[in-house]
């Protein structure tokens, strides 16, 4: 009798020891914000698909042309990359939509749905203070709109330190 209450403790110790050594190892996911224009989206393939007459119309103000954010691709490496991060990471869209062109606020629903919503539904955010969100990391090309001010480490897309998404995921320690 004095043997099996032994084995018993032993186990229910074992089953502690088991509980406490992976508790220990699960801690929150760090939280990445990842902007969307020349980050995740190549700006420059949804104007390719703009006539001259409309960016004549438009000029010094591309970004206000009507439905040019539905029609953009994805940036090479950006699809495979965010899955790859999502292993690891909490993810959440931070962009910035133009003021003056409402479609676009829809347009970048819209393209997330059809190229990334297993990983952002629901998991986007727009704004044009980006600084006011937190998080552990910022992944964007652009110091506009409170990136550069943004408490935590902001991912400069594009530069020479991080010019495409091999490098950000070489960074992140996710390659």
């Amino acid at each position: 009798m004095m043997n099996t209450v032994t084995k018993n403790d032993k186990t229910h110790n074992r089953k502690i020891d088991i509980i406490d050594s992976v508790s220990s190892t699960l801690e929150p996911k760090k939280r990445v914000f990842v902007d969307m224009d020349n980050v995740l989206v190549d700006f420059g393939s949804g104007l390719s698909q703009i006539s001259e007459e409309v960016k004549n119309e438009y000029e010094g103000r591309l970004d206000e042309i009507p439905g040019l954010f539905g029609l953009m691709k994805p940036v090479p490496g950006a699809i495979e990359s965010v899955h790859k991060l999502q292993k690891h990471y909490d993810l959440f869209i931070l962009s910035t939509a133009p003021w003056k062109n409402p479609s676009a606020w829809s347009d970048k629903v819209k393209w997330v749905t059809q190229y990334l919503d297993d990983v952002f539904h629901k998991r986007m955010v727009l704004t044009h203070r980006k600084d006011l969100c937190q998080g552990d990391y910022l992944i964007d090309d652009r110091g506009k709109n409170g990136t550069s001010e943004f408490d935590g480490e902001w991912i400069e897309f594009g530069s020479e330190k991080f010019p495409d998404w091999d490098s950000v995921l070489v960074y992140l320690g996710v390659k």
